[in-house]
């Protein structure tokens, strides 16, 4: 899952690198985190009991970007009693940490509105055959 993970930034975001100049290397400018990066790497994350990720069961309401690199997530989960309910959360901070340029993450797990089918993607829809 992992290595998913770190393939799916390396793909999303170029690296920068700083110059050489007679004084000494120059730090690299200060990465601007992209939605797009966040995205993908939230759909690295699956829901255990169903093979869709996360993003397209709809499970994360927002994400909140910071220019200091700061990332809030708003996410909930299929079921307050979820198995998953440590896990999940987990994975998702995890997986955001990876995002080049970004230097904090804060998971919030929110029960309103409650998540129902609806929610979800048509994809997701289809994988399911809800049809």
């Amino acid at each position: 899952m992992a290595a998913a993970r770190r393939r799916a930034v390396s793909e999303d975001i170029a690296v920068t690198h700083g110059a050489w100049t007679p004084e000494g290397e120059t730090p690299p400018p200060a990465q601007k985190v992209s939605e797009d990066a966040i995205i993908s790497v939230l759909k690295t994350v699956f829901d255990p009991e169903i093979p869709i990720d996360i993003y397209e069961l709809g499970l994360i309401y927002a994400v909140e970007i910071e220019d200091d690199g700061k990332v809030k997530v708003e996410m909930t989960l299929t079921t307050p009693s979820c198995p998953s309910a440590q896990e999940l959360p987990a994975q998702v901070e995890e997986s955001v940490r990876l995002v080049p340029g970004v230097t904090d993450v804060t998971v919030e797990v929110v029960w309103d509105p409650p998540w129902d089918q609806g929610r979800m993607s048509e994809d997701a829809k289809l994988a399911m055959n809800m049809y």
